[in-house]
């Protein structure tokens, strides 16, 4: 079974900077398509980044520009690197990992939320204040 666990959460001010890790078990990174999505209080989950087995990647329209998905297999790691950080993306952030897509399915279609993800991190909490 893939365990994925997240860390790097905290506080930051608005316009700071963050970067979330994911450490993945059982070679996910070489194998699935991997992303980041968050949920806040009373609002549904969101996807924010993605990157799929071919290595395309797809954010968000709220992150883009701002947020960067990337990994490093070598050290079984997915990171999410957070600059100029909002209110509005205070958050818990779940690492999640999916093992097969169909063809025509890619990352943009894994942020969509029209797909179950195999896999799901414990979350890390971000808290950005103004």
């Amino acid at each position: 079974q893939v365990h994925l666990v997240e860390s790097g959460g905290g506080s930051a001010q608005a316009g700071g900077s963050l970067r979330l890790s994911c450490l993945a078990s059982e070679r996910a990174l070489d194998s699935a398509s991997m992303a980041w999505f968050r949920q806040a209080p009373g609002k549904k989950r969101e996807g924010v980044a993605a990157l799929d087995i071919d290595g395309i990647v797809a954010y968000s329209d709220s992150v883009k520009g701002r947020f960067t998905i990337s990994k490093d297999s070598a050290k079984k790691t997915l990171y999410l690197q957070m600059n100029n950080l909002k209110p509005e993306d205070t958050a818990m952030y779940y690492c999640a990992a999916v093992w097969a897509l169909n063809d025509g399915e890619d990352a943009r279609t894994v942020i969509g939320g029209t797909l179950s993800m195999d896999y799901w991190g414990q979350g890390t909490q971000v808290t950005v204040s103004s």
